[in-house]
């Protein structure tokens, strides 16, 4: 059973860099099909999907959030990282790491509890 847990500052002030970090338990990341994302609720309330990391270290991004959004993985300790930056109030939301057979998804087979991070002065 594929199991996630996301980790990050909760606070972050605005134009600051917001790091999480998702260690993966009951799978390899490099070893089977499962990509994994971000994913957080948009303005409407429904998932919003950010960017990916393939099993084979493949980045891709939502055009939303492309130009300030770094997805990254350490295989060592087989977790995967968001960097998110520069941040504004609006970034404050319930993010979510996942593993998904499809990439783009937000319906992902597996998913975090979330983690709330709030960007306030």
């Amino acid at each position: 059973q594929v199991q996630l847990q996301e980790s990050g500052p909760g606070l972050v002030k605005p134009s600051q860099p917001l790091p999480l970090t998702c260690p993966v338990s009951g799978g390899s990341i490099p070893t089977n099909s499962l990509s994994c994302s971000w994913l957080r609720p948009s303005p409407g309330k429904r998932p919003e999907w950010m960017g990916a990391i393939t099993s084979s270290g493949v980045t891709y991004y939502s055009e939303s959030f492309k130009s300030r959004t770094s997805v990254s993985r350490d295989t060592s300790k087989n977790q995967f990282t968001l960097q998110l930056s520069p941040v504004t109030p609006e970034d404050t939301a319930v993010y979510y790491c996942a593993r998904a057979r499809v990439l783009f998804t937000t319906q992902p087979e597996y998913r975090g509890q979330g983690t709330q991070v709030t960007v306030s002065s």
